[in-house]
């Protein structure tokens, strides 16, 4: 993945995606508060974040979804972008239109309900001349043997 990433956690939300398994650093401050302000908001107890770095417009994240067993048959994902705007595409998974939506610095993004097992998103490489982008995706992993239906708030 041309991307630079760090996991970030309770003790307890390990994730296993392609085939790598991420062991949570400890939560830093500034994005505890985070967590709280967006846990609060949405109803969702969120207990990790995945950091990605794009330095620039090579950087990407091709089509997907988040649907590992971990994050539940429904899982809610508050997605905040900081920096440069950067192009994000959804599209249903049987492949047809895409939907395009431009992610400013402070923007929101917010996948929930049936969004992972209906689309697939994809942050697309692009030969514009654009800046670094963080983007801190909040999500709740279930621990083994825990409820994983719809969301856990």
């Amino acid at each position: 993945m041309p991307r630079l990433s760090c996991w970030i956690g309770d003790a307890d939300a390990h994730y296993r995606y392609s085939g790598q398994d991420f062991v949570p650093e400890p939560w830093t401050p500034g994005l505890a508060e985070l967590r709280a302000v967006l846990s609060a908001d949405l109803g969702v107890a969120f207990n990790s974040v995945l950091c990605n770095l794009y330095r620039d417009g090579r950087d990407a994240m091709g089509w997907h979804s988040d649907a590992e067993r971990e994050l539940g048959e429904r899982p809610t994902i508050a997605s905040l972008s900081f920096g440069a705007t950067r192009r994000f595409r959804l599209r249903p998974r049987d492949g047809r239109a895409t939907h395009d939506v431009e992610l400013d610095s402070g923007s929101l993004l917010l996948m929930a309900g049936d969004t992972q097992r209906n689309w697939q998103h994809a942050l697309p490489r692009t030969a514009k001349p654009v800046g670094a982008r963080i983007n801190l995706t909040f999500r709740r992993i279930f621990a083994s043997g825990e409820q994983h239906a719809g969301h856990a708030g």
